[in-house]
């Protein structure tokens, strides 16, 4: 994802900001990292890339 994504994203839950946490980047492509809730601290994960905005009891677990 772009980091000029984090001005309009918004966490689904309660509509507050994110904080961004960079895993990977290339050059201005964020691959992994995690977003967080400035208001309800509920975390959403960057993978390959793409933000996962599902609520927590809609996304799949990995396998452990």
């Amino acid at each position: 994802m772009k980091e000029e994504l984090m001005e309009i994203l918004c966490c689904p839950l309660d509509k507050h900001e994110l904080e961004l946490e960079i895993d990977a980047q290339d050059d201005d492509e964020i691959l992994a990292g995690t977003l967080t809730c400035t208001e309800c601290s509920e975390q959403y994960p960057i993978e390959d890339g793409i933000p996962n905005l599902l609520p927590p009891d809609m996304r799949e677990e990995s396998p452990a």
